[in-house]
């Protein structure tokens, strides 16, 4: 199977309920998260302590995700609060779900 055709994830990183956040995509989400938590996952998600998994989507190509990713980007912080309350009203860390 080639590289474009592989699913992922599109997600949101935060450090609490309506605070800082990070949109990223990802081949392989629990291992991403790992990284994140761990520091090694992104320089902002570092530096603004991010750790908490609170919101995610997938979709069966990896294109359609990066694409997702730079929309969402592009959003108003209040649509992306929206987007995680429609899915995580209490901004639960969504990690352990994962498993």
């Amino acid at each position: 199977m080639g590289e474009k055709n592989r699913g992922g994830w599109v997600y949101i990183m935060a450090d609490r309920y309506r605070g800082t956040m990070y949109v990223g995509v990802t081949a392989y989400l629990p291992l991403r998260i790992q990284q994140h938590r761990k520091g090694t996952g992104s320089d902002f998600c570092a530096k603004y302590g991010l750790k908490k998994l609170v919101w995610a989507e997938f979709a069966e190509n990896i294109e359609a995700c990066i694409a997702q990713e730079k929309r969402i980007k592009r959003w108003q912080r209040e649509w992306k609060f929206e987007l995680i309350e429609r899915a995580n009203p209490d901004w639960d860390d969504l990690f352990d779900t994962l498993v």
